[in-house]
């Protein structure tokens, strides 16, 4: 076996590649094993990942760097601790007793809105803590004047899952139901962050009746991006009075994505 240099990294054919991708290819080797960059490089992401599954979100924080935009309520799905609720996902779909008395007692006081908004912790704390306050502040005025009306607080989930929000929006009567939710942490993207969206969310809707905005993040799709096909939904949603594998996104953003790929030589089926 010939003898690699460390600098073999930068005679890997693949390497213009990287370009286009976070993506872990192309990485050259020492010998038969991994450059000393490459490996502690993904030993860091790793790390992150791991981070980011596992340190709590402060909900006191983002409640308050939230208070700009609107109020919220500080919520808890029937999961009691971190270690639970990786291991009964289905308890994370629900409320506790004591959140839906507050929802409850909301609802007896407020019109039927168009839209709630729920923010769950999810898999990642630090997807929410990074990106959930910057979106809202610009999403909330997007939908107010486009005369949509929202439920009078931003709902904070703590140990939630993406079908709570179907509860949240059952119990307030509302139209749609928006959840941001930190997505699980890839070795890329340990803060990626999921918008999912349903038209008349009630307990017992699937995977299948609701859409999803996914990888939002700074190295990913950004909020504009993220809020213009958003939007899309909800207009043709309100419109069409479905969400889910049949409301299709045909905003513009689908053809910009596919006139880039094509100008780079690639094939978009």
């Amino acid at each position: 076996m010939p003898n690699n240099s460390p600098n073999d990294a930068n005679k890997e054919p693949l390497q213009v590649l990287r370009q286009f991708t976070n993506a872990r290819i192309a990485l050259g080797r020492t010998g038969s094993s991994l450059p000393v960059k490459a490996n502690l490089d993904f030993q860091l992401a790793h790390a992150l990942a791991r981070d980011a599954v596992s340190i709590p979100l402060d909900f006191n924080a983002l409640s308050e760097q939230l208070s700009g935009c609107s109020a919220t309520l500080q919520l808890q799905s029937q999961v009691t601790n971190h270690p639970e609720y990786l291991q009964r996902p289905d308890k994370g779909r629900l409320l506790n007793s004591a959140s839906i008395e507050k929802l409850a007692s909301l609802q007896a006081d407020a019109d039927k809105p168009d839209i709630v908004i729920t923010v769950v912790d999810g898999l990642s704390s630090k997807a929410i803590e990074n990106h959930a306050p910057a979106l809202l502040t610009v999403l909330l005025p997007v939908l107010q004047n486009s005369n949509y009306s929202i439920a009078p607080v931003v709902c904070l989930v703590k140990y939630g899952r993406v079908a709570i929000g179907d509860l949240v929006g059952e119990i307030l009567n509302a139209r749609m139901s928006i959840v941001l939710i930190g997505e699980r942490p890839g070795l890329s993207s340990p803060d990626s962050m999921g918008i999912y969206f349903t038209y008349h969310p009630q307990v017992g809707k699937t995977d299948a009746e609701r859409n999803c905005i996914s990888n939002i993040h700074s190295q990913g799709l950004d909020y504009q991006a993220a809020i213009r096909k958003l939007m899309f939904l909800v207009n043709e949603a309100n419109r069409l009075n479905f969400s889910g594998v049949n409301l299709k996104d045909k905003s513009a953003d689908n053809n910009a994505l596919k006139s880039h790929l094509q100008q780079g030589n690639f094939l978009l089926e």
